[in-house]
């Protein structure tokens, strides 16, 4: 692993568990033992270390994300949400550092200001949504799905898996033991009533 890299994955760390206020490059350099001069020559100040962070974030989910799907064979629509659903709560578990940066209120307030962070923070919740809709396209084409809007439906599925997420993120409940409602709760909100 290059120092560049390692600077990378021990900001995500610090971002993630103590936001970008609590982070500081003092800290930085002490976790990776990296000189704080070799951390500014990568990065000129925190918040471009924070969009490097947050870019590679991107760029590590949307990759899982197309490996996954490009790996996985579904007979049906409804048996992709529900593969998009388990995949989702299965990456926030493997990746808890990315969710977690993601759940942090400062992203967020980086993008009002920041076109760079905006764009980053839209590609993420766009791959999601776009996960989520074109299961749902394809099982209302396929008959598995009941005809709703492919969009809305999309978004309340990802709130509701992501809010599952958040559960977790701040230990609040335990995700896991409510993994078969959710599944149970997409089933009975999506599959055509006979």
């Amino acid at each position: 692993m290059t120092k560049k890299e390692a600077i990378l994955v021990a900001g995500t760390k610090l971002f993630a568990r103590k936001g970008f206020n609590g982070t500081s490059m003092a800290e930085l350099a002490e976790m990776t033992d990296i000189a704080g001069a070799t951390i500014f020559y990568h990065f000129s100040n925190k918040e471009e270390l924070f969009l490097a962070v947050l870019e590679k974030t991107k760029d590590g989910l949307l990759k899982a994300f197309d490996d996954y799907f490009n790996e996985k064979i579904f007979e049906s629509g409804l048996e992709m949400v529900e593969g998009v659903v388990s995949f989702f709560l299965y990456m926030a578990g493997l990746r808890e550092e990315w969710f977690m940066l993601l759940h942090r209120n400062h992203p967020y307030r980086l993008a009002e200001v920041n076109p760079v962070c905006r764009r980053h923070l839209e590609v993420i919740y766009n791959c999601f949504v776009d996960i989520f809709e074109r299961a749902i396209r394809r099982g209302k084409a396929d008959g598995s799905i009941r005809e709703v809007s492919s969009h809305k439906t999309a978004l309340i599925l990802l709130a509701m898996v992501d809010g599952v997420v958040r559960f977790k993120t701040y230990q609040l409940y335990n995700a896991g033991a409510l993994y078969n409602n959710l599944i149970e709760l997409c089933r009975n909100m999506l599959k055509k009533q006979t």
